[in-house]
């Protein structure tokens, strides 16, 4: 069920409130597009700023408005355990299939207090929990023994692996099997990720290059010598819009490229601010270059 192209979807805001409307096409647009599932209240989706009901809101709207066409794993961690479990249990209650789990940064846990948090979180839930494994944002990283301890309880379901180490996929499936889910957390990398075991990406160019970037992961993994040459040729193409949403701190980016295609406005929520002048020419002509303005 968890593969291929999954966008971590952003959450558009109208004068610093939720904009459901755009929130709303937005949904329908990926659906159109190919997407293969929906991450509402992710990273890219503010899910820092957004308020409790706000959070909540954009998870039930992605499961009502998908209508199971495509999974929704609603971005549901914390640092504190006891929010986890709640943002979990609702998401749980709403419909969406699977639950996506940050590793708790800023409390810097041990091994054994991550296994503890996800523990907990998994023995008062029903939904598969993806873990988010991402150092650069958590401080911390799940090592591979204690992704293998949780893989055995009931709801461990896989990784999104934002470590820049593809190293890890091999160390991961060695460890944990074929079963053990494994999705990219990086848009640049997830074609060497899907050689190495990997079945998808939870991709933020995905917001602005939905086709692209399902195509990209159908033939990603295809055992045809023509397909598995297609993904190499949509990899280098993709590959300058990838960088260019990543110049300034995401989804300033993608928001922006999100603007220039009618879908959203750029807003974001402070402590993020809009793009610079230089980094929206970049992304301009990388939009331009794929005819996707």
């Amino acid at each position: 069920m968890f593969k291929g192209s999954i966008v971590a979807l952003i959450s558009p805001f109208k004068d610093n409130k939720l904009d459901v409307e755009s929130y709303v096409n937005l949904i329908h647009f990926h659906l159109k597009n190919g997407t293969n599932g929906l991450v509402p209240a992710g990273t890219t989706g503010e899910s820092p700023t957004l308020n409790h009901d706000e959070h909540k809101k954009v998870i039930e709207l992605c499961v009502k408005e998908s209508n199971g066409r495509v999974p929704v794993i609603a971005g549901t961690g914390s640092n504190s355990t006891e929010e986890a479990i709640s943002l979990t249990k609702h998401a749980e209650s709403v419909g969406s299939n699977a639950a996506l789990v940050v590793t708790p940064y800023y409390n810097k846990p041990t091994q054994e207090g991550l296994y503890q948090h996800y523990k907990a979180i998994n023995d008062a839930c029903g939904i598969p929990i993806i873990i988010y494994n991402i150092p650069p944002r958590s401080v911390i990283d799940m090592s591979v023994d204690t992704m293998a301890r949780l893989f055995e309880l009931k709801n461990i379901a896989g990784v999104k692996d934002a470590t820049a180490n593809l190293d890890r996929v091999d160390q991961q499936r060695e460890k944990m099997g074929k079963d053990f889910i494994q999705l990219s957390g990086e848009d640049g990398t997830a074609l060497e990720f899907n050689k190495r075991g990997g079945i998808g990406c939870i991709s933020v160019t995905a917001n602005a290059a939905p086709k692209l970037c399902s195509d990209f992961q159908k033939f990603s993994v295809s055992s045809n010598d023509n397909e598995k040459n297609e993904a190499e040729k949509l990899d280098k193409l993709l590959q300058p819009l990838h960088k260019s949403l990543f110049i300034e701190s995401n989804p300033s980016p993608v928001k922006y490229a999100a603007k220039l295609l009618n879908l959203c406005s750029d807003e974001v929520r402070l402590p993020l601010v809009k793009v610079t002048e230089p980094t929206k020419e970049i992304i301009k002509k990388t939009l331009r270059s794929l005819n996707l303005i």
